[in-house]
């Protein structure tokens, strides 16, 4: 599976340059534009998973960009940035068929997070199986054929986010931040603790995909 391709339409050098470096960082492929015209010439080439777009661009307003690409037949998520948070304002973004609203001053966690569920509802369902292994979120256990593992409510998390991404290189920090509470201190060897025990557990599972490190990045399930 690619990396997510998420479209960047901001004026502000500074702030377009924080948040290419951020989303890459957090696992995105990036492209950036500075108006709502590069946008409309370049989205279907670029075929983003989602954009973010500001709403105050030099050449118009970012939500009459969003209701051109609806009007196209569009139905790539955006999620506008404004400095503007009053309810008018918010009401008039979704109504230009924008799907979320941040406003600045905002925590790139948040936009992040904000982005992935975008994405997630947009996409095809997350997996349940992978392989002849499926999760059971009813009994938090994974099974193979006959055979079945019971997991701890961290273990079910961490090993959900590797089944929502099959056979792709998860980051570390996507697996902590799937595993454990917001502002939770983890240690790297508390997330390689839970590896382990997830590993054991699927060796009692036979024909059971495996758990497998990709150095310097985190772990894949294939």
């Amino acid at each position: 599976m690619l990396q997510p391709v998420v479209m960047v339409v901001e004026d502000d050098a500074a702030l377009r340059s924080v948040l290419l470096r951020g989303l890459e960082e957090e696992g995105f492929r990036c492209e950036a534009v500075a108006t709502g015209a590069q946008v409309l010439a370049r989205v279907a080439e670029v075929a983003p998973q989602a954009l973010v777009v500001d709403v105050g661009l030099p050449d118009c307003d970012g939500r009459d960009v969003c209701q051109a690409l609806r009007a196209r037949g569009d139905e790539t998520p955006v999620l506008f940035l404004t400095a503007r948070d009053a309810l008018v304002d918010r009401l008039s973004g979704f109504d230009a068929g924008g799907d979320d609203y941040l406003t600045k001053p905002f925590a790139l966690d948040e936009l992040v997070a904000r982005l992935r569920a975008l994405i997630r509802r947009a996409g095809s369902p997350v997996a349940s199986r992978v392989g002849g292994l499926e999760l059971d979120p009813a009994t938090h256990a994974l099974r193979c054929g006959d055979a079945q593992e019971r997991l701890t409510p961290t273990e079910f998390r961490i090993i959900a986010a590797l089944f929502a991404r099959p056979g792709e290189a998860v980051r570390r920090r996507e697996l902590v931040r799937a595993g454990w509470p917001h502002g939770a201190i983890v240690n790297d060897n508390t997330l390689d603790a839970y590896i382990a025990r997830l590993r054991r557990k699927l060796r009692g599972l036979p024909g059971a995909p495996t758990l497998e490190t990709v150095h310097g990045v985190g772990y894949a399930i294939r």
